[in-house]
């Protein structure tokens, strides 16, 4: 399978790329990126890509597989417009070409609580997301909502200290299902999603990712 990725600079995204890198059912994986990385691979072709101008990439949206791991927080986005612009417009535009190419499968990674009928901006703009890409009908297409995520090297306290907290919880048996998923485990179940789910829509809430 010819995988494409967006978002493959970010923590999930990273770890995505190196596990498709090393799955012998991927046979290419393309990422769309910002500026060149450090990663060689003979697998792996970067596309240098400008997010406000993506139909300058179109023809090269083309596989069988699209992994969206794009999203960002409204601290680094610096306000809701440009939160809204990077975690929902860009990648609609992304699925809209992708459709338009003849990808046939997506897997999206959303978040917990998405709904695009939210009172929260955050879970509100990730379910737009969900349903604009849905509108497009993929043959195959898969959201996974986690929780809280353990990133690697994370300089992120409220997210330590949570992680924390519910890893204490747990020791106990409670709350499990919101037990803090690392990255690394996150991206083998993204990866491994398209070649185990049939056609359709599945949707994977936080409680069913270890499952996967």
């Amino acid at each position: 399978m010819k995988a494409l990725i967006i978002g493959a600079t970010g923590a999930t995204g990273k770890d995505l790329v190196n596990v498709l890198l090393n799955d012998p059912a991927y046979t290419e994986v393309v990422i769309f990126v910002r500026r060149a990385g450090a990663i060689s691979h003979p697998k792996l072709t970067e596309i240098l890509t400008d997010f406000d101008k993506l139909e300058a990439i179109a023809g090269s949206i083309k596989g069988d597989v699209w992994f969206s791991c794009l999203g960002t927080t409204l601290k680094t986005a610096g306000s809701k417009d440009k939160q809204l612009h990077i975690d929902y417009e860009i990648p609609l535009k992304f699925a809209e070409l992708a459709r338009a190419n003849g990808v046939s499968r997506v897997v999206l990674l959303s978040a917990y609580g998405a709904a695009a009928n939210s009172k929260l901006f955050y879970s509100q703009i990730k379910g737009k997301l969900e349903e604009g890409i849905d509108s497009l009908a993929f043959d195959q297409y898969i959201i996974f909502r986690p929780g809280l995520l353990l990133r690697k090297g994370s300089d992120r306290a409220g997210e330590r200290l949570m992680a924390g907290v519910l890893n204490f919880l747990n020791g106990f048996g409670l709350i499990r299902k919101f037990r803090p998923l690392p990255t690394s485990i996150l991206a083998e179940k993204l990866a491994k999603a398209p070649k185990v789910f049939g056609t359709g829509k599945h949707v994977i809430e936080l409680n069913k990712v270890f499952e996967v």
